[in-house]
C-alpha cells in the first residue's frame, strides 16, 4: 500500500457499536444457527490523500486509505455507491477514484463473520480529483525560458526593474538596489543566476549596501499553469520570490491590481516555502497563504507551480499540492485575477520579511532551470 497506512488529523472516524439501531445483521438461513457468531466493536476509518484545513477533498490524487476492524470478522467489504464490492481479509484498503473534479460518493464498509452475519457502517465523502496527465495532454506550453544561451539575459524575455518607487528605495523596507547589471543576473551552464550582493551601489539619490536583480516578463496572460524549476539562495536576510502582477498595475495600483506568490523564502528560515495571494480584501499581511517546509530547498532544484483558472488556484511544490485559493464570494476585492499577469523573479535583501540581515553576508544566489507557462487547448 503506498506509504503504508497511517492516521493523521483529517481522518474521517467512525466507530461502531454493534447494536440494533447503528447495525443490521442478517443470517443466511431461516433456522437458527448453533453458535451464531456476530462482527462486534467494529471500528473504521477514512483518509482523503493530502487532506488538511486548506484542502478538505484532498490533494487532487482522488486516493482514499479505508481501515476497518471488527471482533469476530472474518472478511471485510468495501462498497462504494453502487459499483462491486471489494472484498478482503485484512479490512484494509487503496481506492482511487477517477472523476475529474470535487465529486460526492457513498462509502459502506462490512464485517463478515465465519456463520455470515454482517455489520455495516457507511459515510459520505466528497473528493477532488484533478485532471492529472489527461489535463497536460488538453494544454500547450505557450511561452518559456529555458535558459540555454550562455551571457546576459534575454531583453526579449525579460525586463530588468531597476527604478525603486518609494524615494529612492523599494517598500517592504527592503535594502538593496535593483541593476541591469550581468553581476547581478545572467545565464551560465543552462540556469538563470540572479545574484544578490554585498557591496555599496549608489543609485536615484540613495546609497544601499546590497544589490540584486529584478527580472518581470514581457510575457502576460490570463489563466493557466506557471511552472519553474528552481534552486533557492542560502544567507540570512535573503527574501527570494518567484510571482506574478496585474499588467494593469500602473493603471489601478497594488492590490488592486493582484498578486499572485508563487514561491516566497526567508533565509533566515532555511526550506520554509510559502505561496500566498495578495488582493483589496487582503495583502500585506495577508490571511490568504500557506507554508510548506523543504529541508533541501537551497541545495537541489525544486519545481514550484500554480495552476491558475478562472475560479480557483492551485499551489504545488514538486507535483505535491499545498494550498488553494478558492474565495466563496468572487468579485473585484477577493479575485481580480481575470486579468493579464506577469512573472517576476527576484532577490531582496532583509525588509519585512527577509529581516536581519547575516553579518557574514557577502552573496548568495537563486538558480532558475526554466519559466514555462500552460495553457488549456481552446
Amino acid at each position: 500500500m503506498r506509504n503504508g497506512f497511517f492516521w493523521c488529523n483529517r481522518i474521517l472516524e467512525f466507530i461502531l457499536v454493534a447494536m440494533l439501531s447503528s447495525c443490521s445483521t442478517t443470517n443466511t438461513t431461516d433456522e437458527p444457527i448453533e453458535d451464531d457468531i456476530v462482527p462486534t466493536n467494529m471500528t473504521w476509518s477514512i483518509k482523503l490523500i493530502g487532506s488538511d484545513k486548506n484542502t478538505p477533498n484532498g490533494d487532487g490524487s482522488g486516493m482514499i486509505l479505508c481501515k476497518a476492524f471488527a471482533e469476530n470478522a472474518v472478511r471485510y467489504g468495501l462498497k462504494i455507491d453502487d459499483r462491486p464490492e471489494l472484498e478482503n481479509t485484512t479490512g484494509e484498503y487503496e481506492y482511487t477514484f477517477k472523476k475529474n473534479g470535487i465529486n460526492k460518493y457513498t462509502v459502506r464498509v462490512s464485517a463478515y463473520s465465519s456463520t455470515g452475519n454482517i455489520i455495516s457502517v457507511s459515510n459520505i465523502i466528497e473528493i477532488l480529483v484533478i485532471e492529472g496527465e489527461e489535463q497536460a495532454q488538453d494544454s500547450n506550453m505557450v511561452w518559456s525560458d529555458e535558459f540555454d544561451s550562455d551571457g546576459p539575459v534575454s531583453t526579449d524575455n525579460w525586463f530588468s526593474e531597476t527604478v525603486p518607487p518609494n524615494n529612492g528605495s523599494w517598500f517592504n523596507a527592503e535594502q538593496q538596489h535593483y541593476t541591469n547589471r550581468v553581476d547581478n543576473a545572467y545565464v551560465s551552464n543552462g540556469t538563470l543566476k540572479i545574484v544578490a550582493k554585498k557591496e555599496k551601489y549608489t543609485a536615484f539619490n540613495s546609497t544601499k549596501n546590497y544589490t540584486s536583480a529584478r527580472l518581470n516578463s514581457k510575457f502576460s496572460f490570463t489563466y493557466g499553469r506557471i511552472e519553474i524549476r528552481a534552486k533557492l539562495p542560502a544567507g540570512g536576510g535573503t527574501w527570494p520570490a518567484i510571482w506574478t502582477l496585474g499588467s494593469n498595475i500602473t493603471s489601478v495600483g497594488w492590490p488592486s491590481c493582484g498578486e499572485i506568490d508563487i514561491m516566497e523564502h526567508v533565509g533566515n528560515n532555511v526550506g520554509k516555502v510559502s505561496s500566498a495571494i495578495h488582493t483589496p480584501a487582503s495583502h500585506g499581511n495577508t490571511v490568504n497563504v500557506e507554508f510548506l517546509n523543504i529541508e533541501n530547498a537551497t541545495i537541489d532544484f525544486h519545481v514550484y507551480v500554480v495552476d491558475w483558472t478562472s475560479y480557483k488556484m492551485d499551489f504545488y511544490v514538486d507535483d505535491r499540492l499545498f494550498y488553494t485559493y478558492n474565495p466563496t464570494v468572487k468579485n473585484s476585492a477577493t479575485w481580480p485575477f481575470d486579468a493579464n499577469q506577469f512573472i517576476l523573479l527576484n532577490i531582496a535583501m532583509g525588509g519585512t520579511l527577509g529581516g536581519n540581515i547575516a553579518s557574514e553576508f557577502n552573496s548568495a544566489t537563486m538558480e532558475i532551470d526554466y519559466v514555462r507557462v500552460y495553457q488549456k487547448v481552446k
